[in-house]
């Protein structure tokens, strides 16, 4: 189970993304990067979106898990440009 926290909720409709978007990247995320924080990065390329990449934050120390933030991450273009 995952809850959104408020955060997520008013970052969606301020970035407009979909949450279509957060539960497509959170169910088959082209990569995930776990932090020493315990906040895990799921990362997908939306490409209905320009093929943006869209990193969804989730907050795993917590029970039930967070997800705490999303946002399109433009330093991500050029890291998986060659690597997709």
């Amino acid at each position: 189970m995952l809850i959104y926290t408020e955060h997520l909720k008013e970052m969606l409709q301020e970035r407009d993304i979909a949450e279509k978007w957060v539960e497509e990247t959170m169910l088959s995320p082209d990569h995930i990067l776990e932090n020493k924080d315990g906040t895990s990065h799921y990362v997908k390329q939306i490409v209905e979106y320009d093929s943006r990449w869209l990193r969804v934050v989730i907050n795993k120390r917590s029970l039930p898990h967070r997800v705490v933030t999303a946002f399109f991450d433009r330093r991500l273009r050029k890291i998986y440009a060659n690597k997709s």
